[in-house]
């Protein structure tokens, strides 16, 4: 009795092991790494893209104040002491000024703790869409990194999946660019940029770098959603699928 239950422990671990084996060498036989010329210029694009968005949504830079000094703007019963002339800079939920009684330069931070204390409505429902919008792009480039060894899931093509989530993404990009000049006649954008400041009129401020890399960006989200198709045409070519029947699990075709 013993033996058979011994006899029966033995042929359930062989068929284990054995069932273990071939879930490896499946899993072995379906990775195969693709690595083509437009597969990598559309991943390295993704990831551009993407980290372009959230370094111009992060940066104070976005409109540039006129010429003043410190004391002209800060200072009490606004006294205009004679010092060094800079121009502040003014982004969707931070800034940087420079203060009569800071030596080192100027400060850079949040103006904004809360939500609801940026400064306007527009420049609030700017920040969800383009929120949004980089958080599409962020999970696309994520993803873009995988592609190497994965081109479908759920018999759809990443490629395919990734450049609608770019092109949806753009959509949301746009819509936040157009409301951000909406929100120019907030009390907050006159202290920058004078009264003369309106909707779609800057006043004395000038455009930053930020606004003009987030209009690259947006841009280049649109010309990753396009060529994500052929990323997807170069990765499931005849030359790869020779490359695959012959039994090559590295596959680079430049």
């Amino acid at each position: 009795m013993e033996r058979d239950r011994e006899e029966g422990r033995e042929k359930r671990n062989r068929q284990h092991q054995e069932h273990f084996r071939t879930t490896a060498n499946v899993i072995i036989t379906m990775c195969h790494v693709i690595v083509t010329c437009r597969s990598m210029l559309w991943t390295l694009l993704s990831i551009v893209a993407a980290f372009g968005e959230l370094i111009a949504f992060m940066s104070t830079d976005w409109l540039v104040g006129f010429p003043r000094t410190p004391d002209a703007v800060f200072g009490p019963h606004g006294a205009t002491a004679a010092g060094e002339a800079y121009r502040p800079t003014l982004g969707i939920y931070g800034r940087c000024i420079k203060l009569p009684h800071l030596q080192r330069g100027v400060l850079c931070g949040p103006y904004a703790v809360h939500f609801g204390e940026i400064a306007s409505g527009f420049w609030q429902a700017a920040s969800i869409f383009l929120a949004a919008g980089i958080l599409l792009l962020c999970a696309v480039a994520f993803i873009s990194v995988f592609t190497m060894c994965f081109q479908s899931i759920m018999k759809k093509s990443i490629f395919n999946v990734c450049g609608l989530l770019q092109a949806i993404a753009g959509l949301f990009l746009i819509l936040g660019l157009m409301l951000y000049p909406a929100g120019w006649g907030s009390d907050k954008v006159q202290l920058y940029c004078g009264q003369d400041a309106a909707p779609y009129r800057s006043g004395l401020c000038t455009m930053g770098w930020a606004f003009y890399t987030a209009m690259g960006g947006t841009v280049l989200t649109f010309v990753c959603a396009v060529f994500s198709a052929q990323a997807e045409i170069a990765t499931s070519s005849d030359k790869v699928q020779e490359e695959i029947e012959e039994g090559k699990s590295l596959i680079c075709l430049l």
